[in-house]
């Protein structure tokens, strides 16, 4: 209440002081003779009723009155959608899509949270990043597990584990008879990464080779766009750290990372990297990051994956496609900015219907960041 007087208080002294400089003005103007020319206001009083004007629409769009009773009245600006504002700054794309903020933030506080997750992805996906916080409480399974395997490749991933409501696959089988390839089915997983079955393919053992003849090492990574976590998970059992970058869009990818013990980040390819410069000694970008990614924002990932890369550590460009023309003309010369050695550089088409149709090609590269530039 007190706050709501003050900001009235405030409002009513802002017009009064504007409606005296206004009367000052009109005032000046009367007395002049008709005969002599107009005298321009004095630039201190066009600075007062700028920097008054500019305080009233400050506090009116922080404070809005409310709606005519006359007329149709508009979606009431939720309260703690207004609260946080106040608190933090709102990523400027989350004001391009209201109707979508306002229904997020629409809930009870203090209460369970709605089951959005789509709702939250959209956002997300439309550079609303990161989301508003919120005062509910998540909601989690009735009937979880009480033991979680260590384990990344374990026979199967506890369904217990997941709200699947908002699935539209009510489990993890559900999901393998679906398509096996999704990366629900740890058992199937286990051999990627591992064989090599053409030039296009790094398995694991060669990496490490490839490092140990550079002396160089590989302890923490990020695997953008991982999926399920299929490579954190192999990676593991060689004792290295990998963080996955994985969005849902309508199947559970960052409960089955975090199930096999392993850290999901649930962050799009337009967002920056959660991780400090210069730290990390692999990045990996697998099928997420391909042609269908606007250039600009693709030159902005790299050089963001360029910045949490030390000195020596390597960019791994894993089945890159695009147009074999734009491989030549355009990302061919984007990778080239970054000034990376090249350890492996492999072409070959891409022989699916999409491939065939569009004359793609996959790339895989392995570069490696220069020590000092």
């Amino acid at each position: 209440m007190g706050f709501t007087m003050g900001l009235n208080l405030l409002l009513l002294m802002a017009m009064v002081a504007t409606n005296i400089l206004s009367l000052y003005h009109l005032s000046s103007t009367i007395q002049t003779p008709k005969s002599a020319a107009p005298q321009p206001v004095p630039d201190h009083l066009l600075h007062q009723l700028h920097t008054i004007r500019a305080t009233i629409n400050h506090l009116t769009r922080h404070h809005p009155s409310p709606p005519a009773t006359t007329k149709a009245a508009k979606p009431t600006i939720p309260s703690d959608l207004l609260l946080y504002s106040q608190l933090s700054p709102i990523a400027s794309s989350c004001h391009n899509h209201p109707e979508l903020l306002h229904k997020y933030m629409s809930y009870t506080p203090f209460s369970l949270c709605p089951l959005d997750s789509d709702l939250a992805e959209s956002l997300i996906l439309r550079g609303c990043h990161p989301l508003p916080r919120r005062r509910c409480f998540t909601k989690t399974p009735p009937k979880s597990t009480s033991s979680l395997p260590q384990n990344p490749f374990p026979s199967s991933l506890p369904d217990a584990n997941v709200l699947w409501t908002k699935y539209s696959c009510k489990s993890f089988s559900c999901l393998n008879r679906q398509n096996l390839n999704l990366g629900f089915d740890p058992p199937h997983e286990v051999v990627n990464f591992m064989t090599y079955k053409s030039e296009l393919d790094l398995p694991i053992p060669q990496l490490f080779q490839i490092a140990k003849a550079a002396n160089s090492v590989l302890r923490l990574g990020v695997d953008i766009g991982g999926g399920t976590g299929s490579f954190a998970a192999r990676m593991k059992l060689y004792n290295v750290t990998i963080v996955t970058t994985t969005m849902n869009l309508g199947i559970p990818n960052n409960e089955a990372v975090a199930l096999r013990g392993l850290v999901p980040i649930h962050a799009p390819l337009q967002q920056r990297l959660p991780v400090f410069d210069g730290v990390v000694d692999l990045v990996r970008c697998g099928h997420a990051v391909n042609r269908w990614i606007p250039v600009t924002a693709l030159e902005f990932l790299l050089f963001d994956a360029d910045r949490v890369l030390r000195g020596g550590g390597y960019l791994w460009l894993d089945h890159f496609f695009s147009k074999e023309a734009d491989l030549d003309k355009v990302f061919g010369p984007l990778f080239g900015k970054l000034g990376y050695r090249k350890v492996k550089w492999a072409t070959a088409s891409k022989n699916d219907s999409g491939g065939l149709k569009n004359g793609e090609v996959y790339l895989s590269a392995l570069l490696q960041k220069p020590v000092s530039k």
